[in-house]
């Protein structure tokens, strides 16, 4: 029992290591809630809760080894196994349509790992990193997705020409 208490007293972290993994987590949901905003009003399967819970669960990945006091090889290995694990995330989110000949959710698999890499770097204290690299994927999502529909470079056929589409029709890239 002595053991038990001595492990759950030495578990506790001091005021200031509280204070700087909630700021980094905090951060991180910032950066996944940003992402997925975009992505929640356009209406896509993968929206707010599931881009926050990603950098969320990213940098508690990052935040717990840090506290732990592994060494930096240590947290290599974990960087490398988010970026194993999120991609078959993103495969998950990708579909083939047979019938259609198309291939949709690739941009939603994309903005999944870069929700990944913003809570890598919030939860490794990155945090203008992680804001700035969250604020140009909103800009890449939703900015460049309207001028490329201005330009008539859609990749559906179906709305080449067609100027009455906005973002959430379901009928852009995923």
């Amino acid at each position: 029992m002595e053991h038990f208490i001595e492990e759950v007293v030495g578990a506790i972290p001091s005021g200031e290591q509280v204070a700087r993994l909630t700021l980094r987590l905090v951060v991180a949901m910032f950066v996944g809630a940003l992402i997925g905003l975009q992505r929640e009003t356009t209406r896509k399967a993968a929206g707010l809760r599931t881009h926050m819970l990603v950098s969320l669960g990213t940098a508690l990945f990052v935040v717990a080894v840090n506290e732990a006091l592994y060494h930096e090889d240590a947290m290599s290995r974990v960087i490398q196994g988010i970026i194993t694990g999120i991609g078959f995330l993103g495969a998950g989110a990708i579909l083939k349509l047979t019938e259609e000949k198309k291939i949709r959710g690739l941009t939603t698999a994309a903005g999944i790992w870069m929700t990944a890499a913003g809570g890598v770097a919030a939860g490794l204290g990155q945090f203008v990193p992680a804001i700035v690299g969250a604020a140009l994927a909103w800009f890449v999502l939703s900015t460049l997705w309207r001028i490329e529909h201005k330009m008539g470079w859609s990749h559906h056929p179906k709305h080449e020409g067609d100027r009455t589409d906005l973002p959430g029709d379901d009928t852009d890239d995923d």
